[in-house]
């Protein structure tokens, strides 16, 4: 019992630090682009109201959902091996 808390809390914390990892990156890559697509010309207004609308935008997308997999699909693996091993 207390090894599989232990397994759960040591794997909570690296699955967090991929989530914060994986999260800032995605972030740096979208805020690249966006300044990449501004800086090609054709677009009105300034760079930082660009930016800005462009990472409102990004905040309320699905990809950004997409990340919290991280979490989802590893435990669920866990969880199917645990029932597989011990009901099957």
């Amino acid at each position: 019992m207390i090894g599989g808390i232990r397994l759960f809390a040591i794997a909570f914390v690296v699955l967090t630090v991929i989530y914060a990892y994986l999260s800032l990156m995605q972030r740096w890559r979208c805020r690249k682009q966006l300044e990449a697509e501004f800086d090609a010309g054709g677009i009105d207004g300034s760079r930082d109201d660009y930016v800005d609308k462009g990472m409102a935008e990004y905040r309320g997308s699905f990809r950004r959902k997409l990340i919290l997999g991280v979490y989802i699909i590893p435990l669920m693996v866990v969880m199917t091996l645990i029932y597989v091993s011990n009901y099957m």
